[in-house]
C-alpha cells in the first residue's frame, strides 16, 4: 500500500500555509497544493499563495500550473495529484498535502462519484443564463432544486452552480443524491486528516484582518493587471477577495465597501468550509496553538 498521506486542511484563514512548512521541514516532506484557487497562475495575492521565500524553502506542487482562462476539474486535480504523489514518494519523501478545498481533498482520498457526462448544449444554455440574467439566478436555482450542494457552494462559483444544474437535469438527481449514493468510503490512500479549527471569533478576526491586508498589500494593482491581460473573465476572477477587487477597479463598490464585502464572503465560506470538514471520516480537529501538531511526527 502506498505511503500514508498527511493532509492539512481547515477554513481560510486559520493558519495552514505557515504550519504546514514546519510540518513539512520536520518530516523531510514535499507539499501538494489543494486548493483550487492556487492552481491558476497569476492570481497571488487573493489566494494566498505562499510567497517566493515559503515556495523555495520547501518544494510545492500543483501551485501556479494553470492558465485562468482553462478550465480545471476536481477530476483534473485527482489525476495531477496522484502523479505529483507519485514523484515525492519515488524520491523516499513524505507527502504533505494541504489546502481547504474539501471537494479536491475528498476525490483524492476517495475517488470521484460516478455522475452524468458533460453536456456541453445544455451548459453553454446555463452560461448564456449566466451572462443575461446573472450568476445569482442560477444560484437560487440549484438552492431550490438542490439545497444541500447549494451550501456547498459558493454564489461565485458559476463552474460549480453549473455542474450541479447540469447533473439534475441531465438525470432528474441531485448532485448531493449521487454523493450519498457513493459514500466515499473507499480509500485510496492510508492518510491521517487533521483539520484546522481556531475559535470562530478568532477566526473572523483573522479573516477580517486578512482582507485588509489584501487590499493594502497590491490586490487592487494585481486586479487591474489581470484584466489589463485578458483576465477580467477568467473563472478565478469570481473568487472571494478577486470579485470584490473587480468591483472596487470598476466603479461598482468603494475600497471599505469592497474590503467589508470580501470579509464577509469569507467568514461565510470558512462556515461552510467547516461545515464540510466535520462530514469527513476520520477528520481530527486541532485547536490553536497546534503546538501539539507541529511537534509530532504525524
Amino acid at each position: 500500500m502506498s505511503q500514508k498521506l498527511v493532509v492539512l486542511a481547515g477554513p481560510t484563514g486559520s493558519g495552514k500555509t505557515a504550519l504546514a512548512l514546519q510540518i513539512a521541514r520536520r518530516l523531510n516532506a514535499e507539499i501538494v497544493n489543494s486548493d483550487s484557487q492556487q492552481v491558476y497562475r497569476y492570481f497571488d495575492i487573493g489566494t494566498a499563495k505562499p510567497s517566493p521565500l515559503e515556495l523555495a524553502e520547501v518544494p510545492h506542487h500543483l501551485i501556479s500550473i494553470i492558465e485562468p482562462s482553462e478550465l480545471f476539474s476536481a477530476a483534473e486535480f485527482q489525476k495531477l495529484a496522484d502523479e505529483a504523489i507519485a514523484r515525492i514518494s519515488s524520491r523516499g519523501k513524505r507527502v504533505l498535502v494541504v489546502g481547504g478545498t474539501g471537494l479536491y481533498l475528498r476525490v483524492l482520498l476517495h475517488g470521484l462519484m460516478p455522475a452524468p457526462p458533460a453536456d456541453r448544449d445544455l451548459r453553454n444554455r446555463l452560461q448564456e443564463r449566466a451572462a443575461t440574467e446573472g450568476k445569482a439566478a442560477l444560484y437560487r436555482e440549484l438552492a431550490e432544486v438542490d439545497p444541500e450542494s447549494a451550501a456547498e457552494i459558493e454564489p461565485g462559483d458559476l463552474l460549480r452552480i453549473i455542474r450541479a444544474l447540469e447533473i439534475h437535469q441531465v438525470s432528474g438527481v441531485t448532485a448531493s443524491e449521487y454523493r450519498r449514493r457513493h459514500g466515499f468510503s473507499q480509500q485510496r490512500y492510508p492518510y491521517e486528516l487533521y483539520v484546522l479549527s481556531p475559535p470562530r471569533e478568532a477566526l473572523y478576526g483573522r479573516v477580517d484582518e486578512r482582507a485588509r491586508a489584501m487590499f493594502e498589500g497590491g490586490l487592487v494593482e494585481e486586479v487591474e493587471s489581470l484584466v489589463q491581460r485578458g483576465f477580467r473573465d477568467a473563472a478565478p476572477m469570481r473568487s472571494v477577495n478577486y470579485a470584490q477587487a473587480l468591483a472596487m477597479v470598476e466603479g461598482r463598490m468603494s475600497r471599505d465597501e469592497a474590503i467589508a464585502s470580501a470579509a464577509q464572503e469569507a467568514r461565510r465560506y470558512a462556515k461552510r468550509q467547516l461545515t464540510w470538514f466535520r462530514r469527513e471520516a476520520g477528520a481530527r480537529f486541532i485547536a490553536p496553538p497546534y503546538a501539539e501538531l507541529s511537534a509530532s511526527d504525524v
